[in-house]
């Protein structure tokens, strides 16, 4: 099987955030040459390091084919695109887009992505497409108060999710979402859980490689800090990677995919969501693992033999590092974090900040996940961004 890589091979990133940066870290470890488009019109994080930038619409087929010309294949960086797009583009351009456009097609929205895994005999959280105030109704007698009203696509961080508690709580978080304007709004029950927890899967020809299990910590929908290994049995532990694997087998996936589940107080393991592409919960794995996540993209969508995916220590905790202020981008008070022996601190390059808006993060390696979490919060808490 050959390994040779041009010089002039060219991946090209659709979005340009963070997770492009970051891959594209990889890519140039490779030798290889990066292209991004950007949707949006603002400079975007991995826009600084290459010149093969471009912006314009994730709807605009004709600028998305002259930009998919110049590469010899593409990759995602964020799901906010549409699935015919991508095949229309693949077919135009001749350019391979992985993950394909058939493996994101199951997965596009959030009704599609429950029915695929449900088909495929994986657990999911119990939901319903719901279009009227009847059905609202209905869903929470059925299901019970709380629930959760999601967009069927293009949520995240709190983004496109609203928690109801009342009937007339579910109707105008229904309307606020888009339901009056006809878009899918999909009902989700309120899952009692004890841990929420997440699996990257790196998969392609050559084979497949699932990251250890993590623990999610959230807040305000926000995930706000993970923890590696997580604090739960090693057999719950497999079993999740083995759910992910198998959910990634679902939609003969290539490239790097992201899996987020809720293990219940009677210790049942439930699938929640998925993401075709480098995910916020894998950070930990750049310093902590042998081969990260980001490298694990770029392997598998290239057909290279896939990198292990082991710990290097026996526990990891990353903390998210989000926005405190409304200004230009500037960290403050990060010394305490810099000193630490194998404390690693990454920015993202924004030139913007906002509160909430995730900044950067930091990592920190050792041999128990509790107490590092408990330093690492204590090394971060000043730090102004």
């Amino acid at each position: 099987m050959s390994t040779s890589l041009r010089s002039d091979f060219t991946l090209g990133f659709l979005g340009a955030g963070q997770l492009a940066r970051m891959s594209a870290v990889q890519a140039f470890r490779f030798g290889i040459q990066v292209a991004v488009y950007s949707d949006r019109r603002e400079n975007e994080p991995v826009q600084f390091m290459t010149p093969q930038t471009g912006n314009g619409s994730f709807s605009d087929i004709d600028a998305m084919v002259s930009f998919a010309k110049r590469c010899d294949l593409i990759t995602l960086e964020n799901e906010f695109i549409d699935s015919n797009v991508l095949q229309k583009v693949q077919e135009l351009s001749h350019t391979p887009i992985y993950p394909a456009p058939e493996s994101f097609a199951l997965i596009e929205n959030k009704l599609i992505e429950k029915q695929t895994f449900e088909n495929a005999g994986i657990p999911v959280t119990p939901y319903a497409l719901v279009d009227s105030e009847t059905s609202l109704q209905e869903f929470g007698d059925k299901y019970g108060w709380p629930y959760l009203l999601k967009s069927s696509k293009g949520g995240y961080d709190g983004y496109g999710n609203e928690k109801v508690n009342t009937p007339v709580e579910a109707l105008k978080a229904f309307q606020q979402l888009g339901g009056k304007a006809g878009h899918d709004i999909l009902a989700e029950a309120f899952v009692d859980f004890s841990h929420e927890l997440a699996v990257q899967v790196a998969r392609n020809k050559t084979g497949t490689a699932a990251y250890p299990c993590c623990e999610t910590i959230q807040q305000n929908h926000i995930c706000i800090a993970v923890k590696t290994p997580a604090p739960i049995s090693t057999a719950m532990q497999k079993k999740a990677e083995e759910l992910a694997v198998a959910a990634t087998e679902a939609i003969d996936g290539k490239g790097i995919f992201a899996f987020e589940f809720f293990l219940t107080h009677d210790g049942k393991l439930l699938l929640n969501e998925s993401a075709p592409r480098p995910h916020n919960s894998g950070h930990y794995s750049i310093e902590g693992c042998i081969t990260s996540q980001f490298e694990n993209h770029v392997r598998a969508v290239l057909d290279l033999p896939l990198g292990d995916t082991s710990l290097r220590k026996p526990a990891a905790v990353m903390i998210n590092l989000l926005g405190t202020d409304q200004r230009p981008s500037q960290i403050d008070q990060a010394w305490h974090a810099l000193q630490k022996s194998d404390g690693h601190l990454h920015l993202y390059g924004k030139l913007q900040s906002k509160p909430g808006r995730k900044m950067g993060h930091y990592t920190l390696l050792g041999n128990d996940a509790d107490k590092l979490y408990s330093e690492a919060k204590s090394l971060t808490k000043d730090i102004r961004i």
